[in-house]
């Protein structure tokens, strides 16, 4: 990036809760790429499948320097192999392993398009965006809920507390071919991204959420997962926050990265009844 700097912080924790034994879930936070992953509870393996995706990704890219669109993609499909490697046929017919997968890049598209955020979803873990005053959603669940949402059959409310918000429509490992949506973003001035597993949905509203953004907090990835615990912690909690400062070089001799230490808190007694 010979006229641009970058300098691009970010915090991360995933906690296995207050209800459940084991953490499925993932999370890779080193730049230019950050990535959370759900494993599919009641599957099998699921933690095991969250590590095997985000292990793939560390294989497949190159760290400390924008990646290239199309090593995203290859990595996300070579995931979705790893993941579907896991997989075995038991007693009761095929035991699914798979796993949701949620994560922004930076990346440099060439001489047409430059430096790009490249934000990518499969399940329901899901990307936002945070301008310091509002929070939006920047992914769409691929879910039963958001599928009558979308439809007009229930309102996004509703969705919240509807017996079926846990299904999933796709996930890594589900089919040997994965379909991502993929979304190509401006990379410029001061922008945040919070990437979360839906463990801190189901325990924080948005505006709950933007409170904590709000605050502006040494390690915000820390507090929200907290704060979720603290709220009923159902599920394991997963967050990353990126904030990345990107502009014409003034006083920046090269590319600077600047990462705060992940977080990953030991798992919790099981809570009392």
């Amino acid at each position: 990036m010979p006229d641009e700097s970058a300098v691009l912080t970010h915090s991360a924790r995933s906690d296995v809760g207050r209800v459940r034994q084991v953490n499925e879930d993932a999370v890779l936070a080193e730049a230019p790429v950050y990535v959370v992953a759900d494993g599919m509870g009641g599957h099998a393996r699921g933690d095991a499948a969250s590590r095997a995706a985000l292990d793939t990704f560390r294989r497949h890219l190159e760290f400390g320097r924008p990646v290239r669109p199309e090593q995203v993609l290859d990595a996300i499909h070579s995931a979705n192999t790893a993941v579907r490697a896991l997989s075995a046929e038991g007693e009761e017919g095929t035991a699914v392993a798979g796993t949701t997968l949620a994560g922004v890049a930076l990346v440099d598209a060439g001489d047409a398009g430059g430096l790009l955020w490249m934000a990518f979803n499969v399940g329901d873990s899901r990307i936002y965006g945070w301008d310091g005053r509002h929070l939006a959603q920047v992914s769409v669940d691929h879910s039963a809920v958001q599928e009558l949402v979308d439809a007009g059959v229930i309102s996004p409310d509703e969705a919240e507390r509807h017996p079926d918000r846990n299904v999933i429509t796709r996930a890594l490992g589900a089919d040997d071919w994965v379909d991502p949506d993929v979304w190509l973003l401006p990379a410029a001035g001061r922008q945040v991204f919070l990437l979360c597993t839906d463990g801190l949905t189901k325990e924080l509203d948005t505006e709950s959420i933007a409170r904590i953004l709000a605050a502006g907090a040494h390690g915000s990835a820390g507090e929200l997962v907290d704060a979720a615990v603290a709220r009923g912690g159902r599920d394991n909690v997963s967050v990353v926050v990126v904030e990345s400062e990107i502009g014409e070089i003034a006083g920046h001799d090269d590319e600077t990265t600047r990462d705060r230490p992940d977080e990953t808190t030991a798992p919790r007694p099981e809570a009392n009844a």
